[in-house]
Parts: C-alpha cells; sequence; structure tokens
C-alpha cells in the first residue's frame, strides 16, 4: 500500500531531528551520572540583605569600648571560633597549626608567612569574582538557549499535529489523487516546501541542545574552580588567625605601657568631634614617643631595585623607605571597584577626601604601607577604622572595616593582615549605583594631616578598580 503524503513527511522529520534528538541522551547523563556533590544548578548568587538606614553624621563620637578590657585568651576563643566555621578536615588543620607551630619565636617567618597568606587570599578573592562573573554569563546563555528550545518545541508540536489533521481527513484538492494529476502536483508542492524548514528546525534543535551539553560542562568545571578557591579562602583565614594567635602566644598580660597608650588613644576617639581632630591628637600625642620615624628633610636617592629589596626584608621594624619614596609601591588595602575617587561628589553634598572601594563581603583588608596602628576601633558613624602611622608625616585611614585583627602600638607591614569588611556597607554610606548592599572601604592618605589623592601611589599590578 503506497504512503500517504502526510506520513512520508513524518517520517522524513523523524529522520531529520534524529541527530539533534541524540544529544538528548548526553545530556540526561551530564545531568544525572554526576554524583550530587558536583552538580551544579545555575541561578545567580544570593541577594545580600538589604541594608537599613544609616543614621545621619552628626557630632556625638560613638562610644568606644575599652580595648583594654579584653580577655587575655580572645585570641585563643577567636581561632577557636574559625576553626569551627570552616569546612576542612581535622587532619589538613593539625597539619596547618603544626606548621605554624615550626615558626615560635622567629617574628621574621611569621611576618613573612602571614604577608605571603595575605597574598594568596587577594589572589583567590580576584579568581573567585571571575568565576563569579563567567558562571552568570553561562546562565544566561542557558536561558536563551531553553528560550529557543521552547519556542521549537511549540512549532515542531503545531506542525505534526496539523499534518497527523491532514492524514485523517485529507482534503481532496491538497492530497495524492491518482484521478487528479493537478491535485497530485499540489501535493507533492506543498511538502517540498515543508520539508526544507522542517530539516533547518532540526539542525537548529540539535544545535541548541550541543550547545545546552556545553553549557553543563563549562558550569561543572566553573564549579569545580570556584570550590577550589573557596578552599584557598579557608585555609589562608585559619593560617592568618592561627598566625596572630602564635604571635601573641605566651603573652597572658598587656604591659603596662601598652595598656596606657590603648587607655589614651580611646580617650582621645571619644573626645575628638572629626577625623582632623582625631589625627592631630594622636600624631601629637607619638611625635616625641618610639613609634615614629625620623622626619628627613633630604630624601635619599634609592634606586626601585634598592627600594624593593627594602620592602622585602621580613625582619624590619620601621617603615622600609621614607614614605614619600613609597609612591607606587603601596598594598591596595582590599579587592573591589572604586567607586567614588578622590575630588569626586561623595553623594552627601560634598567632596570626596578618600576613595572608596566597593569590596566583596567579608573581603580581607591589609596594611597599605609600612606604620604603626594609632587608633583602632570605631568612630563616629565611620564603622570599624584603623589608623597608621606610616612615618615622615604621613598616616593613612581605613574605615568600614567590621573585625579589626591589629592592635593599638603595633607595628604593621605593608600587605599585612589588618582586619575583614563584612557583608554589607558599614558606618558612612556612598551613593552609586549598585547602593549599599555591598560592603565599601573608605581609604583616606593624608601628609601633615591634609588629605591628598591616593592615585598613583598603589603598585601598578593592585586592582584598583
Amino acid at each position: 500500500m503506497p504512503l500517504r503524503p502526510a506520513s512520508i513527511v513524518k517520517a522524513l522529520l523523524a529522520g531529520s531531528l534524529l541527530t539533534g534528538l541524540a544529544a538528548w541522551p548526553l545530556l540526561a547523563q551530564t545531568e544525572t551520572a554526576a554524583p550530587p556533590a558536583q552538580d551544579v544548578e545555575l541561578r545567580p548568587a544570593l541577594p545580600i540583605a538589604p541594608l537599613d538606614a544609616t543614621e545621619p553624621e552628626t557630632s556625638t563620637p560613638t562610644v568606644v569600648e575599652d580595648v583594654a578590657a579584653e580577655p587575655a585568651n580572645a585570641n585563643v576563643i577567636d581561632l577557636e571560633e574559625v576553626e569551627a566555621s570552616l569546612g576542612m578536615s581535622r587532619e589538613r588543620i593539625d597539619a596547618l597549626k603544626a606548621e605554624i607551630a615550626a615558626m615560635e619565636g622567629d617574628r621574621t617567618q611569621q611576618n613573612a608567612a602571614l604577608i605571603a597568606a595575605a597574598q594568596r587570599v587577594k589572589l583567590a578573592e580576584i579568581e573567585v569574582a571571575d568565576v563569579e562573573e563567567r558562571i552568570s554569563d553561562l546562565i544566561v546563555r542557558e536561558l536563551e538557549v531553553r528560550g529557543r528550545l521552547d519556542g521549537a518545541d511549540t512549532e515542531i508540536a503545531n506542525v505534526l499535529a496539523a499534518l497527523e489533521r491532514i492524514s485523517l481527513n485529507p482534503p481532496p484538492a491538497l492530497i495524492v489523487d491518482p484521478d487528479d494529476a493537478l491535485g497530485s502536483a499540489r501535493g507533492a508542492m506543498l511538502i517540498a516546501a515543508i520539508l526544507p524548514q522542517l530539516r533547518d528546525r532540526a539542525d537548529a534543535v540539535a544545535s541548541d541542545l550541543k550547545a545546552l551539553t556545553d553549557i553543563k560542562i563549562a558550569a561543572l568545571a566553573e564549579e569545580q574552580t570556584l570550590k577550589a578557591n573557596y578552599d584557598v579562602l579557608e585555609e589562608e583565614q585559619l593560617r592568618i588567625a592561627t598566625l596572630i594567635a602564635a604571635r601573641k602566644q605566651g603573652i597572658t598580660q598587656m604591659s603596662a605601657a601598652l595598656e596606657a597608650e590603648e587607655a589614651e588613644a580611646v580617650a582621645l576617639a571619644e573626645r575628638a568631634t572629626s577625623l582632623r581632630e582625631l589625627i592631630d591628637a594622636l600624631t601629637e600625642r607619638v611625635a616625641n614617643g618610639a613609634n615614629t620615624a625620623p622626619t628627613d628633610p633630604a630624601l635619599p636617592q634609592l634606586s626601585p631595585e634598592a627600594i624593593e629589596l627594602a620592602f622585602a626584608d621580613a625582619a624590619r621594624t620601621q617603615p622600609a623607605v621614607p614614605f614619600a619614596l613609597s609612591r607606587g609601591y603601596l598594598a591596595l588595602p582590599a579587592n573591589g571597584v572604586t567607586v567614588v575617587d578622590f575630588g569626586a561628589n561623595d553623594g552627601r553634598g560634598g567632596i570626596a577626601q578618600g576613595q572608596s572601594v566597593m569590596t566583596r563581603a567579608e573581603a580581607q583588608v591589609v596594611a597599605p604601607a609600612d606604620g604603626w596602628v594609632l587608633y583602632k576601633g570605631p568612630y563616629l558613624n565611620y564603622g570599624q577604622i584603623v589608623i597608621l602611622n606610616t612615618g615622615s608625616g604621613y598616616t593613612a585611614l581605613l574605615a568600614g572595616l567590621e573585625a579589626i585583627t591589629a592592635d593599638i602600638g603595633q607595628f604593621v607591614q605593608m600587605g599585612e593582615p589588618l582586619g575583614t569588611m563584612g557583608s554589607r556597607t558599614s558606618g558612612r554610606t556612598v551613593t552609586t549605583s549598585a547602593g549599599n548592599d555591598q560592603p565599601t572601604l573608605y581609604i583616606e592618605l593624608r601628609q601633615d594631616n591634609e588629605p591628598f589623592d591616593p592615585a598613583g601611589w598603589w603598585a601598578s599590578n593592585e586592582q584598583t578598580g
């Protein structure tokens, strides 16, 4: 019995679609064969909780807690909390702690390990941001492909339904009739017109199915890269916390001099009504003290190689070079995107006296330069701040942190961890198109207590946004 024209069309269509449908088993295998821990659901990052409205800046300073009242075992408690929050194996934690224990008493080696760990954290944070951006692109591509496949399903279903209706109830003028040569010609012309379009659609479906499979494979690879970088962040976070605790190990109580220094800094912060006033008071207090580098009006002439060699000395207890010679060598305190530059509109009707960098949640913050910690803690509506005396009349201010690990009076080397950001904007907010739901680090550099533009001071390999 001769086949009906509709049956011929369906047979050819089925053959044309075999290539496209052959990709489905691979897709299904990719989706089901992978172990649950590696399966990837393409979705955007979880939204950060919206920021509550911040209080307007007032002249009444925030009460600063007495940092000298912290228990002697606070570092041990903090370290235990860090360990409890990580997903690392007990064996890896013990091995890392044993590695750090071997440095006991070697301050130079501990400093070098701290700075190296901080650098690995910065690199991992950059890679995490890149991977998340690539995953977002894959999400968009997946949605586009699925949209085309959904449309193709509808079109092919409509065509097959129409052909089925023709085969069940063939109209005499459009179907093959032995007694009607003209009708047969019309039917053949109709089939000839439909088949190339159906083949094109089948090829397009096959291409989209392959693209969807490729997206799935790429997403799995990006997931593994993301996991590897989060593992690095976890390990370095524990390494940094353990190193900081190790450097303070054995100190059961603060020296009388350090207690007095912290108490005086806290008292100054309670009385000061502006950053200028606070920095003036802090600078005056240490002007004749030991924690300052001598001001030499005649700067030495140092080659770039000599400057880099000075910064490589992990045993230094004073700034490697006079601050004026460190232009182009400073470490950007945190990875992120610069949202407000020095001298720009600060979004509150004033002119920005520093640089604002929007960071990742819980991003690491490092010392931008060598210096002594003049002050740490909350201040007015700036959130947690750190002020460094970088010598030669220069100071560096970092504001908007959530946690600070350095102590007042401590000498820190450039690149050494100072603390971490929170999960959203803390303290003074920054008006940007991104809103205030991401943490923002505020950076000020000052000479003789006058803010100046930090542009050009950062090392060329730093991510300045």
